[in-house]
């Protein structure tokens, strides 16, 4: 904690010192390159604590769910029955293994060339799968029912359940919008349509009634928003046999590497500027939706001198204007969203005070901000130009991302056998919208033109 505490006051050193070359009047050379550096020592440092506190929370997770243990994977050493996690790092490690020694298969549809010890390290996988499958009620140490995936019969060995969680997490590496901290994901565990009721009565107030008097009446009206399930697929990933046998490559981390890259590419894109015809409406689609008005920018700040330079700038005065079109009700909890090019713009803005609108974070577990409020580096956001919609602010909550159960992997044996080649594919379903009941908790800052 004390290394971490150092950083963090290290970083918030350096943008001390970036703010006073910012408010250098007018700005020169130096200026501008003292301020540049301070701010690339704010990043750099920045990404330290990021890598600290990534690696703490781990740690911690790892602890909590018991993976963190000296207990034997293999056996029942002191009569301690492995975890769940101990037995499923002990699967896909002999599935890796599986993978690089496989060489056919026989006729009874196993596969051959697998190592004895290998070979009863999956079928003790298969068989604790099967028992979880097989207890209809309840839950075996923890783990859902539904953690169970198609059925493990020869080629099963090549489907471990261990991708789903990998790839999960690695997904989080891009903008961490499935992650909960952005918006709202609901599971659900069919695909057919979902509504989502609201009801917005804001117009309607107590009203003063005389004695022996009849009250109006005042009826509530209520609406629904419908949730489909489009199916996404991260395309093939082939593989060859050399690359699969060469034990210079770790193969599951490779597979894992790839379809997380994809699945987060595809999800950023499709969850932001989703046209919602046929893939999921992206926030940006549901906001333009729902009627509410968006901001335009002008681009004047005490940087600007007052100047109109709103098609390729922001300004102090848009953010506070965008911030207010936002009912305060909504405002509790609301983040900005940008690209990063758009970040690096505002970090540059200082209010009439000489104040900077970006503000490090300094605590444990205290985000930076822009104008008080924390924000999300979404690199599918439109970078600033002329009409272009380049900040989204408000309760990103109120945006909903709906799943259908887990992430399916399948394994193409045959499909490249002449090429000496192997393939997986992944698919998943989702959709998402905006719930917005009429008085939109979301809106969004738009370039002049």
């Amino acid at each position: 904690m004390s290394q971490l505490k150092n950083l963090q006051e290290q970083r918030a050193a350096a943008h001390a010192k970036a703010v006073e070359f910012l408010k250098t009047s007018p700005q020169t050379a130096e200026s501008r390159s003292g301020y540049d550096k301070a701010m690339a020592d704010v990043d750099v440092i920045g990404e330290d604590i990021k890598r600290i506190q990534r690696s703490d929370a781990a740690e911690a997770e790892l602890r909590a769910a018991g993976a963190i243990k000296t207990t034997p994977v293999g056996g029942n050493a002191g009569g301690v029955e492995p975890t769940f996690e101990q037995r499923s790092a002990e699967y896909r490690n002999a599935f890796v293994q599986a993978l690089r020694s496989a060489s056919a298969m026989s006729e009874d549809g196993k596969i051959a060339g697998i190592h004895a010890n290998v070979r009863e390290a999956l079928e003790r996988g298969v068989a604790y799968e099967r028992a979880l499958n097989e207890k209809r009620d309840g839950q075996i140490e923890g783990v859902p029912i539904t953690s169970h995936i198609g059925t493990y019969t020869g080629l099963g060995f090549f489907v471990p359940t261990g991708f789903v969680n990998a790839i999960e997490q690695a997904t989080k590496y891009f903008a961490p919008l499935l992650d909960g901290s952005v918006i709202t994901v609901m599971d659900t565990s069919t695909g057919q349509p979902l509504p989502y009721p609201t009801s917005n009565d804001t117009n309607q107030l107590a009203q003063i009634v005389g004695e022996a008097n009849t009250v109006s009446e005042q009826d509530v009206t209520a609406s629904q928003i419908i949730f489909g399930a489009w199916k996404m697929s991260s395309g093939l990933v082939k593989c060859s046999l050399e690359l699969i046998q060469d034990s210079a490559f770790d193969i599951e981390a490779w597979l894992v590497q790839r379809f997380a890259e994809r699945w987060a590419r595809g999800l950023e894109f499709y969850l932001t500027q989703g046209n919602g015809v046929g893939q999921p409406s992206g926030i940006l689609t549901e906001v333009a939706a729902s009627g509410a008005v968006p901001v335009t920018a002008t681009g004047s700040s005490e940087s600007t001198g007052g100047a109109q330079t709103g098609a390729n700038s922001i300004g102090y005065s848009d953010l506070v204007t965008l911030e207010h079109s936002v009912d305060p009700s909504y405002r509790r909890g609301a983040k900005y969203m940008f690209h990063d090019q758009t970040l690096a713009s505002l970090k540059k803005i200082i209010d009439k005070f000489g104040r900077p609108l970006w503000t490090p974070g300094i605590g444990v577990d205290v985000s930076d901000t822009i104008n008080g409020y924390p924000y999300v580096i979404n690199q599918q956001m439109p970078q600033i130009a002329a009409s272009n919609t380049t900040v989204v602010f408000g309760d990103l909550k109120k945006y909903i991302a709906r799943r259908v159960k887990d992430l399916s992997v399948m394994k193409l044996v045959e499909r490249y056998a002449e090429l000496g080649q192997v393939a997986f594919v992944s698919f998943a379903r989702i959709d998402a919208r905006l719930i917005d009941a009429g008085t939109h908790p979301v809106n969004v800052l738009q370039q002049h033109s």
